[in-house]
């Protein structure tokens, strides 16, 4: 990586970087209207570290204040390797997620801090990693396969919903370990009428007002909303207790069972409650951003015929290594997620700015993937570039970072790699439309605004 030096900022008031002085509702409908441009136009005029006034937070704690409203974009590698390397007692990611809670419950890993945080980690890291997740290869190019023998042939359609299917498949049989054909239709049936809803605008607006209502708490998710998440809930607590009694659990391969397998250090067993909500999370993290970070990589390698051309040829011959690389480049010019969230513990300094406790600060993807000292071109489409160097934990930060990374990057880049090898490998797509697709906002994700377009021209 070439150097990178912080630019300096005048400090902010009450310590903030400085940062746009709309109200808070017109910076939110300037936000809504396209986030991506506000986070590009900030940059360009405040630096490195800018401060945005999006929301009238409820904040708990000895800290609440009216500065809760405010958050702090880092765009600069160092400012960010300070922050998520800090002591995890200064710097909180669970009061950040609140919002998840009424759908991922109170024990999963997204909403704990601390001690609870890091014993659910230890317990969570290993089935989704290393040996553990090779051996779902296979079976996520089956799936991947037998989803586009359904593609029609000359006619355009979008991509995006078939990488929906497939995700979502993969989750019900290697993370819920459905295996009966009957049995997987039903769950993932009842699985994408969730998702489907919780992902589309007016039911995201509808949540966002009860749970400033509410003060985001669980207690203030509508009867509307339980009913959607109650047969969800049925599928997995039914799944959880099946596995229980399975006679062939410790043969089982799939996440669950290795779960209910896992013990903590005092050799106690994750309860139901905590399955319940562990399953949860990696069904919401698991779906819809590895389905449209495939579409952004389709719809990315599509427009590059020289890359397309490589790629296809290594698809051929069992490859993946470039397949990684064309979806770690398409990551890093549209990260699924464009920032993460931090809460700071106590006061900290970064940046020449003296941050209060209980701040919010957004460490950047979307800009840090840009910066053209990290990145030669940052606008150009070339996977090559991750052959050429690996990609730097405070650089490339599509999963997050430190210790609070996604837990299925390995998972969701394993699974990247083999949909795009058996895609190339068996059929010929080409875009439906000439422009390329502008970045749309779904659910706190970006997303192809067409849908990834394309036409499939024949199968191999």
């Amino acid at each position: 990586m070439r150097s990178a030096t912080p630019t300096a900022a005048a400090p902010g008031r009450a310590g903030f970087p400085p940062g746009p002085r709309l109200p808070a509702p017109l910076q939110a409908i300037d936000w809504l209207r396209g986030s991506t441009s506000v986070l590009r136009r900030c940059h360009r005029r405040y630096g490195d570290m800018f401060t945005v006034n999006l929301v009238a937070k409820v904040a708990a704690g000895p800290a609440a204040d009216a500065e809760h409203g405010r958050w702090v974009f880092l765009a600069h590698p160092d400012h960010v390797k300070q922050l998520l390397t800090a002591d995890p007692s200064a710097v909180r990611t669970g009061e950040t997620n609140r919002f998840l809670e009424p759908l991922v419950g109170p024990r999963s890993i997204l909403v704990l801090d601390g001690q609870e945080h890091r014993a659910q980690r230890r317990l969570m890291l290993p089935p989704l990693h290393g040996d553990h997740i090779a051996g779902y290869g296979e079976l996520m190019s089956e799936v991947a396969e037998a989803e586009l023998r359904r593609w029609p042939v000359g006619e355009p359609f979008g991509l995006w919903p078939s990488m929906q299917a497939i995700t979502l498949e993969i989750i019900v049989r290697a993370v819920f370990g459905v295996r009966d054909p009957d049995r997987v239709r039903h769950v993932t049936g009842v699985l994408r009428t969730l998702l489907n809803r919780m992902t589309s605008p007016a039911w995201l607006a509808a949540h966002a007002a009860l749970a400033t209502v509410a003060g985001s708490s669980p207690a203030g998710f509508s009867r509307a909303g339980r009913r959607l998440i109650d047969p969800v809930d049925d599928v997995i607590n039914d799944e959880i207790a099946r596995r229980r009694v399975a006679p062939d659990l410790e043969d089982r391969t799939d996440i669950l069972s290795l779960l209910v397998r896992a013990r903590y250090k005092d050799g106690s067993a994750m309860t139901d409650r905590e399955l319940r909500d562990e399953l949860m999370t990696l069904l919401i993290a698991g779906h819809e951003s590895t389905a449209t970070a495939l579409a952004w990589a389709f719809e990315r390698l599509l427009r590059h015929p020289d890359a397309l051309e490589r790629a296809r040829a290594e698809a051929d011959t069992g490859g993946e290594d470039y397949a990684g690389a064309v979806a770690k480049e398409a990551l890093r010019l549209r990260p699924v997620l464009p920032f993460v969230l931090r809460a700071l513990g106590r006061p900290m300094e970064i940046g020449g700015h003296a941050l209060p406790a209980g701040a919010w600060l957004a460490p950047c993807a979307y800009l840090i993937h840009r910066r053209p000292d990290v990145y030669p071109e940052p606008l150009r489409f070339r996977p090559e570039r991750f052959l050429e160097r690996p990609e730097g934990a405070y650089t490339w930060m599509p999963f997050g970072g430190g210790v609070r990374r996604c837990l299925g990057a390995s998972f969701a880049q394993l699974e990247m790699r083999r949909v795009l090898r058996a895609v190339l490998r068996h059929a010929d797509l080409e875009p439906a439309d000439p422009e390329a697709e502008r970045i749309s906002a779904r659910f706190i994700t970006l997303a192809p605004a067409r849908g990834a377009r394309v036409v499939l021209r024949g199968r191999r």
